[in-house]
């Protein structure tokens, strides 16, 4: 078993500001995790916190994916996602395929700073 889990960011567009604001509330907690994320994202927190944030493409250009081959490859332990539920967006069946994927695999998917604070906060980690 690797001894720093890895944690993936995911925010949709209208919820980038609140993953910004609530990572770095938790920088010091993050700070224990290997941290990835998609393009902007990744882009924004490390920027905002000063960790390292493994980047990938951007939601809608694939990264969604990339993250979901991650869990799969067993590279990912937990994910942190704030979606948009009241926004359409372009790359919803590639949204869909991350949430099935971390069931499958049974991996903790925050969607919401309630959940992300437990998650990151459980003792079972």
């Amino acid at each position: 078993m690797k001894e720093r889990k890895t944690l993936a960011l995911i925010a949709h567009d209208n919820k980038k500001a609140e993953m910004v604001s609530w990572a770095m509330k938790n920088r010091n907690l993050l700070s224990a995790f290997t941290l990835c994320g998609t393009g902007t994202t990744a882009k924004l927190v490390a920027e905002a916190t000063g960790l390292e944030v493994k980047g990938y493409l951007s939601g809608p250009l694939g990264g969604d994916q990339q993250i979901g081959a991650k869990i799969a490859e067993g590279e990912i332990d937990l994910v942190v996602f704030f979606w948009d539920p009241l926004q359409a967006q372009p790359h919803d069946p590639d949204v869909k395929a991350l949430l099935r994927i971390a069931v499958v695999y049974d991996i903790p998917i925050a969607t919401n700073k309630a959940t992300a604070n437990y998650v990151i906060n459980s003792t079972l980690l």
